[in-house]
């Protein structure tokens, strides 16, 4: 039984996130955290992350991996950025304003629209699935149980957390735009609490966030769990634009592939719940164009909620 007092803090909780993702940005003033001196003697690049997690969060979790890499780079400084929700950051490299991404698969493809090219995998490409999350005493246990029901997801464009969960759904017989109530609720962590608010009978996420959320929230995970997976598919990349100098995209590629054999590594690793970066390039990404088109034939287009 949830007390009054849990419930104020975890409600707490969700509205706090959700002004995060929902507050819109102030003109020409992106969200950064960096340690980057302000008057920089060197050019600065920005690296921009894909809301994986809320502003705050995603600057202690690769806030350290962006010390790493300009203690590499001798004539260079990158800056983190955030973004408030993923429209904001898709906004970003749309117009070509970050030097550096992170994006999800879906977004790679976009990017590379926009002259982005991939250098890197962010992660082991088997922990790249879509997870469903529901509360322990929800009796739900098939997918048919969720019809009528309200599912969280942190966006419609989130490949893993929201594409990939409802071609799931999709595959057991759900039809996702009549038989369950879509809820975007602007980040992985809300979409994981809202279901402990029962606010969703299911939450959609994937492995990252939910472990960072069973660490940092350990009362409230348990009394959650995992339901269903997905099937893995590749996971996110690391991309540079394509007027950034070779030295400096080759410096930044090099640092990140050999991350996990440094001594700082694990803990930098670890501390982004990522198991090291891989290999890739632009045609890896291939197999995410045939996906994204199958599912757009058989379920809604990616672009529109």
């Amino acid at each position: 039984m949830r007390t009054a007092s849990t419930l104020v803090r975890l409600t707490t909780l969700v509205v706090a996130a959700l002004l995060l993702a929902c507050e819109p940005a102030a003109v020409n003033k992106p969200l950064q955290y960096s340690s980057a001196p302000a008057a920089a003697d060197v050019p600065v690049y920005r690296l921009a992350i894909h809301p994986l997690y809320n502003p705050q969060k995603l600057s202690a979790a690769y806030q350290p991996l962006v010390d790493h890499l300009n203690a590499q780079l001798p004539n260079a400084l990158l800056e983190l950025e955030a973004s408030r929700d993923y429209q904001a950051f898709e906004a970003k490299y749309t117009q070509r304003q970050p030097e550096f991404l992170l994006p999800n698969p879906w977004q790679t493809l976009q990017a590379m629209k926009a002259g982005y090219h991939v250098i890197a995998m962010a992660g082991d490409a088997q922990d790249f699935k879509g997870i469903f999350v529901v509360r322990r005493d929800s009796g739900i246990q098939v997918p048919a149980d969720l019809k009528g029901k309200v599912v969280s997801y942190p966006s419609h464009t989130a490949l893993a957390a929201a594409i990939m969960p409802q071609y799931f759904l999709h595959g057991h017989g759900i039809n996702v735009t009549r038989d369950i109530k879509n809820a975007y609720v602007g980040s992985q962590e809300s979409s994981i609490l809202n279901v402990h608010l029962g606010l969703s009978a299911a939450g959609a996420t994937w492995p990252p966030p939910w472990r960072l959320f069973q660490r940092d929230h350990p009362k409230e995970a348990a009394d959650l769990k995992v339901i269903w997976e997905t099937e893995p598919l590749i996971n996110n990349s690391v991309m540079v634009r394509d007027d950034v100098p070779e030295a400096v995209r080759e410096q930044v590629k090099k640092t990140l592939l050999d991350l996990a054999k440094q001594p700082a590594g694990a803990a930098i690793l670890q501390g982004m719940s990522t198991s090291g970066f891989y290999a890739a390039d632009d045609a890896s990404y291939a197999v995410v164009d045939r996906y994204i088109k199958n599912f757009e034939h058989v379920v809604r287009p990616v672009g529109r909620p």
